[in-house]
């Protein structure tokens, strides 16, 4: 009896867990900034080529991230 209200228990938890993700989705005509420093691997131009990052990179926060748009290649 005491594994199966563990297991209804553990359950209940995983569904509330998996409902905390907050997902904000920014349309492709705006710019974003970061909210606090990250790590993460970045794609870089070299020589008319995007190659990703060997290594992450920090990127501080304040740094503005635009979509592709905003650039021109």
């Amino acid at each position: 009896m005491a594994t199966i209200a563990l297991l209804c228990f553990v359950v209940q938890v995983v569904a509330f867990a998996s409902g905390c993700v907050r997902a904000v989705l920014v349309p492709e005509t705006s710019p974003v900034r970061l909210a606090e420093t990250v790590k993460a691997k970045v794609w870089i131009l070299e020589n008319g080529t995007w190659i990703q990052s060997v290594n992450e990179v920090e990127l501080k926060e304040g740094l503005y991230i635009v979509p592709p748009s905003y650039v021109d290649e």
